[in-house]
């Protein structure tokens, strides 16, 4: 799962760092690549602490979302 969220995570920052590429053609601002980098990383964080949640509750179906997603 931890393997599952950091390939995630990977993707979402080469997606922002494509994003900031393409927009800084355009001439944005570079606050928009660090305001998406902030969501990103709270999502990520969000969803590693709903599962640390659900394995200490339930570990049965942590075990089962291991195996749904890989990892």
């Amino acid at each position: 799962m931890l393997k599952t969220i950091l390939t995630i995570g990977f993707i979402a920052l080469v997606g922002l760092f494509a994003l900031n590429f393409i927009f800084g053609i355009f001439g944005l601002m570079f606050g928009l690549l660090v305001a998406l980098l902030g969501v990103a990383i709270k999502i990520a964080l969000i969803g590693l602490v709903l599962y640390f949640i659900i394995r200490i509750i339930s570990p049965d179906t942590a075990r089962r979302m291991r195996e749904k997603f890989g990892a």
